[in-house]
């Protein structure tokens, strides 16, 4: 367990440790979600913003497109398999 204080501002300082774990940046926005016994922190946006070229990109394909039904096949195919039986 780590411990940290709240200033008289209201400010509480994440010990480093933490911020490197979560690899948090200095500057980094976090949204503040109040919970049960507490608050919880996450930041704003886990992932820099991307363009769909850019993911493309990473993504080649050489072949015959698939179907909307081919898709749906594959899903309901990945679904029984990750399916723990109960449902």
């Amino acid at each position: 367990m780590i411990n940290t204080h709240l200033s008289s501002n209201g400010q509480v300082i994440i010990p480093k440790q933490i911020c490197q774990h979560q690899r948090w940046e200095s500057e980094q926005e976090l949204v503040i979600i109040e919970v049960k016994n507490g608050i919880l922190l996450k930041p704003k946006s886990p992932f820099k913003p991307t363009c769909l070229e850019d993911v493309a990109k990473c993504l080649p394909y050489k072949g015959k497109p698939k179907t909307l039904a081919d898709m749906d096949k594959a899903i309901a195919i990945g679904i029984l398999e990750n399916s723990d039986g109960c449902g």
